[in-house]
């Protein structure tokens, strides 16, 4: 099975912060399943590592990769597919990235692992 990891679920599974439930923790340790990261994500983590909200002890890249390989993670890069979609997502949401993530959701029709209720507005399957 294929799964979208939200941003706030990437940083909480590889910070070890006990706010993942034992059954998400079980899909994303899970190697039969394919777990993604949207470059959205890592283009928020960017920006909120630039802002001082998070630090890390690596750079972005060497996190990045580091927790991709250490966690069987992929990355899902963004495609005219996903902007496109974007272009008709309903304003539920706010926030740029989650919209982009909700998007290629939808585009790719991947489960996206999330505890943001918003993401239930759209016709995203989403698992917490």
């Amino acid at each position: 099975m294929k799964y979208l990891l939200d941003t706030h679920t990437f940083l909480w599974f590889v910070g070890g912060i006990e706010k993942i439930s034992l059954k998400v923790t079980e899909l994303i340790i899970n190697s039969n399943n394919q777990k993604f990261i949207s470059i959205a994500s890592i283009w928020e983590l960017s920006i909120k590592i630039s802002l001082k909200k998070i630090e890390i002890e690596e750079s972005l890249i060497d996190f990045v990769k580091s927790e991709c390989e250490k966690n069987g993670f992929d990355l899902l890069n963004i495609n005219l597919d996903h902007l496109n979609r974007l272009c008709n997502l309903p304003f539920h949401h706010k926030d740029p990235f989650d919209r982009l993530i909700i998007s290629q959701a939808l585009t790719e029709n991947i489960p996206i692992i999330s505890s943001d209720e918003v993401f239930e507005k759209y016709k995203v399957k989403m698992i917490w």
